[in-house]
């Protein structure tokens, strides 16, 4: 059995991740000056730039648009001002018995005057009080909203539907 050099062994790697590493580099030499600037969004270039630009107010605006609401007219909300009086009545008595999800979602139905499946309640996420229930539903593009913190102060309020046809905002996340 021929014996090998174990000094062969250990710098053939060697001379091989040599030889790789320059047949992969790249001859052009590298510059530290800087290949330009990135325009501003209203700065209209004759040639597009390489660079990405954005507004960073605009993207976020965009990133939250689902949250945004449908307008009402003042009619509209005129028309469901009753609801949100027996919507704040019914908060007012849950804040005080403590009922179930179940109890309160049919208390809220009867006061905004949709079927219990209609009323959307959250207890924790986005627009949430701290230790407190968001509660809202309605009809068409109009919304009653109301809101339970955990000192039992209950705020309620007609607005219209969120552009992705809810009534409560839009959580959010990934």
């Amino acid at each position: 059995m021929p014996r090998t050099c174990p000094r062969l062994l250990v710098a053939l790697p060697f001379v091989l991740l040599v030889a790789v590493t320059a047949g992969c580099a790249d001859t052009a030499a590298r510059s530290s000056e800087p290949q330009g600037h990135c325009p501003l969004p209203e700065e209209r270039g004759p040639t597009p730039s390489p660079c990405v630009t954005f507004d960073w107010n605009q993207r976020l605006a965009e990133n939250h648009a689902y949250r945004e609401r449908t307008t009402i007219t003042a009619e509209q909300k005129e028309a469901a001002a009753p609801r949100a009086e027996a919507l704040a009545a019914a908060l007012e008595e849950h804040a005080d018995a403590g009922t179930t999800d179940d109890g309160l979602r049919a208390a809220a139905a009867g006061a905004v005057g949709v079927p219990p499946e209609g009323i959307e309640i959250r207890e924790r996420g986005f627009g949430v009080p701290d230790r407190g229930v968001l509660v809202g539903g309605g009809e068409g593009r109009v919304c009653v909203n109301g809101t339970v913190d955990a000192a039992d102060r209950v705020e309620v309020e007609v607005v219209g539907r969120t552009v992705e046809g809810t009534c409560l905002p839009g959580e959010g996340g990934h």
